[in-house]
């Protein structure tokens, strides 16, 4: 690192990314930012600087050794390799510079005095991670996947059998459907549907729970879609439509696949389409062969199914709110709760790459169709059948709390 850079960011400040040390503290101290660094997105730490800023270099010998080796390997774990360099400032006074990248095998955590501790960063500060955030540490490295957790106060009685049955016969591939309810709960549990308690009977999962629940806001409230409506380009007090949906993610169907399969009853993603269909459409000028008017759209329908189907199959679970899908004036917002998994980013996600945050969620509702079966709905539907249909790029925003997808409005004809 040049001079002048490191000059920069201390000039800069504290923030979300940088930390300042006096390099006399203990090692469990440092370790503390190290790994609420690690568990965020990486960043840099700077010692021998004060907290304003001013550089009073670094005392210590052998200071490398003692953060490679002391901090690093014993307070530090899952092992994680930083990059050390010094700097030396015009008279003389060293600074160190300990950069990290973004840690992949997350939730980091201080081993000290026989117990583990995991620190997260908020703003320039580093403070124990609540057990929410923890719920998120661990599903982000990939050990957790909250979707199999139990749904307090559920059995096999809060699942619709007669979606199970169509699951199981006509798309499963099974010979028939399970003969008693210990049968079928042995099958669903097998399949990450339901879980085993100590305490009771079997309950069901998050996964089985949204897929094929009777009511699943029911027992699990950030299940379902909030859809609002509104006239103008932003939230008033007086809302078109305001409603909050309540069903299984897959509808209800008869017969086997390639025999003449019909939907019996719809599920989410239908029940939610034809809500928003009054809100999204208008009568055109013109007539159609038949004489009758055609139905115009401001938003192509299939981005619009991929990017509600992309934010209730992917959202996160441990998030106590609903996917909110919002129509104004001039857009629709589509709000999925939680950031992207796995070191995901938007650009990947634009470039097609696949990181389920839900895999048995996602594979569930590809048997049934919905979908896509390379996972690239945002590169091959969402943004080209956009910016066709509207001559606008669809655009996404993400932060630490949702993705928001925003798909502009067709012109209306003057």
């Amino acid at each position: 690192m040049l001079k002048s850079e490191l000059l920069e960011i201390i000039a800069n400040g504290e923030n979300s990314g940088v930390e300042f040390k006096r390099d006399d503290l203990r090692p469990e101290q440092l370790a503390k930012e190290i790994v609420a660094l690690a568990n965020f997105q990486g960043g840099r730490l700077l010692l021998g600087v004060e907290d304003d800023g001013t550089i009073s270099g670094i005392q210590r010998e052998d200071l490398e050794i003692w953060v490679m080796d002391t901090v690093f390997g014993r307070y530090v774990h899952p092992l994680i390799l930083p990059f050390y360099e010094e700097v030396v400032m015009d008279d003389g006074t060293r600074v160190a510079v300990v950069s990290l990248t973004q840690g992949t095998a997350k939730p980091y955590v201080l081993r000290n005095n026989n117990r583990e501790e995991i620190y997260v960063r908020v703003g320039s500060t580093s403070r124990l991670a609540t057990r929410e955030q923890q719920a998120r540490l661990f599903e982000s490295g990939g050990m957790l996947h909250a979707e199999v957790l139990p749904v307090s106060g559920t059995k096999f009685d809060n699942l619709d059998q007669a979606r199970l049955t169509d699951y199981l016969v006509n798309i499963a591939g099974d010979a028939q459907a399970p003969g008693s309810q210990e049968d079928w709960e042995q099958r669903l549990m097998g399949l990450g549907l339901m879980v085993s308690r100590d305490d009771g009977a079997p309950a069901c999962t998050i996964a089985g729970l949204v897929l094929f629940g009777r009511s699943p806001r029911r027992s699990l409230r950030q299940s379902g879609v909030r859809w609002m409506s509104f006239a103008g380009d932003s939230k008033d007090y007086q809302a078109q439509d305001d409603t909050l949906l309540d069903a299984p993610l897959v509808a209800l169907w008869e017969g086997r696949i390639g025999a003449g399969r019909q939907m019996v009853e719809p599920g989410l993603i239908e029940h939610l389409v034809d809500r928003m269909r009054p809100s999204i459409s208008e009568e055109g000028t013109g007539a159609n062969e038949n004489l009758r008017r055609e139905t115009l759209y401001r938003y192509p329908l299939d981005a619009i199914r991929e990017t509600i189907l992309n934010a209730l199959v992917h959202r996160d679970w441990t998030r106590s709110i609903e996917v909110e899908v919002v129509n104004y004036s001039d857009r629709l917002e589509v709000i999925s709760p939680g950031a992207l998994q796995n070191s995901m980013t938007i650009e990947k996600m634009l470039a097609g790459q696949r990181s389920p945050r839900n895999p048995i969620i996602v594979e569930i509702m590809r048997d049934y169709g919905y979908v896509d079966m390379r996972g690239m709905g945002v590169r091959r539907k969402i943004v080209p059948l956009t910016r066709d249909y509207t001559g606008k790029d669809a655009d996404f925003e993400l932060t630490d709390d949702y993705l928001r997808v925003t798909l502009p409005a067709r012109p209306t004809n003057p």
